[in-house]
């Protein structure tokens, strides 16, 4: 293995596990805050269902920080090169995060953690909030650092090669960057909102905890129902429009479009075959992907024998990820559109499909987030900032491979533990449910 490919393997395989935590702290915030919120007004159910995200809220957060901190760390020792480069770009936004929003979220967490009966009810309302404007500006600073790696805005490069800022707005409120995070965001909502509509089927499905269990519920496939439409259009509508202007080869990429093509129909299914440069047995929507691009039925959609194939990503990975992110955003509709009808005509917590459906349906935002990320970052390569700097260039010259495998094996370890702490704990509290989280 080359010492390029062992550094993306390790990099991919530690902020793929770290981003299933910002997932989650995403999308629970705003059900901390709004629980919180209504206990004190004096609801006190809301505020037991306050105490018990807030708990599960707070795993969430520190799994987050323990597996981020290897991310700072590889900047230098894997990608030196790179960071010497971009570091005076993607330094500013990095810094943000830490000093602003991860600083505004941790300090008010222990506000809601132990502040609870302390101080007062205003303040703790205020801190739920904050924590939700902490963990959502939190990913903001790093999707903005993200969204300019894709499409670089507000540069100049320096006499020594170096890319230089010439203008933080330009950066920070790139119009790529602004939607980049619109989507994100959904995505982590629609993981919300499944998983409290999952723990409330849950409590309903197992006959305890029942009062909690059809708020959760409620709540959950309402937040889950608006983020999945939300998802789709319009932000995931104008990402793929970002996409097609900007980097037009992914977009080739990720439908399995080899021949460059006018009224090009959508893949809905299919295998892509590099070698051949064929998609095997595909079902197609007629002109479908002309019209999502370009929003004209006859427009011409550039495949990837219009490029060099050294500028060609992993075909066969971004088209899969791509098509298990659509096709999973896709169920994600249909099933919190239907309990959302079972909900207004009173029925949902009856039809136990449903509930199973919600219940077992937990885990697959965070592998439509994943697959989302693969899209995302396989799917710009060869580059590591678009069209400026390949990611071979971007190494640190005196790490070796087998240095890095050694460490991903590290890595593997002590991660396998941390889930398993962090499934023990969170499954624990679920058990324990929400009254006791009130105690």
């Amino acid at each position: 293995m080359d010492v390029v490919t062992a550094d993306r393997i390790q990099f991919a395989f530690t902020i793929m596990f770290h981003y299933l935590f910002p997932i989650g702290t995403m999308g629970l915030a705003p059900f901390v805050a709004w629980y919180t919120w209504r206990g004190g007004r004096g609801d006190e159910q809301s505020a037991a269902s306050a105490a018990f995200w807030t708990k599960i809220f707070a795993v969430n957060f520190a799994a987050g920080v323990v597996t981020g901190i290897p991310m700072e760390f590889q900047f230098g020792t894997n990608w030196a090169a790179f960071s010497a480069k971009a570091g005076p770009v993607i330094g500013q936004p990095l810094a943000m995060e830490g000093i602003y929003a991860f600083f505004l979220e941790s300090v008010f967490l222990g506000v809601l953690l132990y502040g609870r009966g302390r101080v007062s009810r205003a303040l703790v309302t205020l801190s739920a909030i904050l924590v939700c404007v902490g963990s959502w500006l939190s990913g903001y600073f790093i999707v903005v650092t993200d969204a300019w790696m894709q499409h670089p805005v507000g540069y100049a490069i320096a006499a020594d090669g170096r890319i230089e800022m010439t203008s933080l707005a330009a950066v920070l409120f790139s119009p790529f960057a602004l939607w980049q995070f619109a989507h994100v965001l959904c995505g982590a909502l629609v993981a919300g909102g499944f998983i409290v509509a999952g723990v409330g089927a849950y409590y309903l499905l197992a006959g305890r905890d029942s009062t909690f269990g059809r708020e959760f519920v409620r709540t959950g496939v309402i937040v889950a129902a608006l983020s999945s439409a939300l998802t789709i259009f319009p932000t995931g509508d104008q990402n793929g429009r970002d996409v097609t202007a900007d980097q037009p080869v992914k977009l080739a990429a990720m439908e399995g479009l080899f021949a460059s093509t006018r009224g090009a129909p959508l893949a809905i299914i299919g295998m892509p075959n590099v070698e051949s440069k064929t998609l095997i047995d595909p079902v197609f929507v007629p002109d479908a992907l002309s019209f999502l691009a370009y929003g004209n039925l006859r427009a011409e959609v550039a495949g990837l024998n219009a490029y060099a194939t050294e500028l060609w990503p992993p075909v066969e990975l971004t088209y899969y990820a791509y098509h298990i992110m659509v096709g999973l955003g896709t169920i994600f509709i249909g099933v919190a559109g239907i309990s959302l009808v079972l909900l207004v005509a009173r029925r949902l917590e009856r039809t136990r499909a449903a509930l199973w459906a919600l219940m077992l349906l937990m885990p697959f935002p965070y592998i439509a987030s994943e697959a989302g990320w693969v899209v995302t970052e396989v799917g710009r390569q060869p580059w590591i900032v678009y069209g400026l700097v390949r990611t071979s260039a971007g190494i640190s010259a005196n790490v070796a491979a087998g240095e890095t495998i050694f460490t991903i094996v590290g890595f593997m370890g002590m991660y396998f533990l941390l889930g398993f702490l962090f499934l023990h704990l969170t499954l624990r509290q679920i058990g324990a449910g929400p009254q006791k989280s009130a105690m």
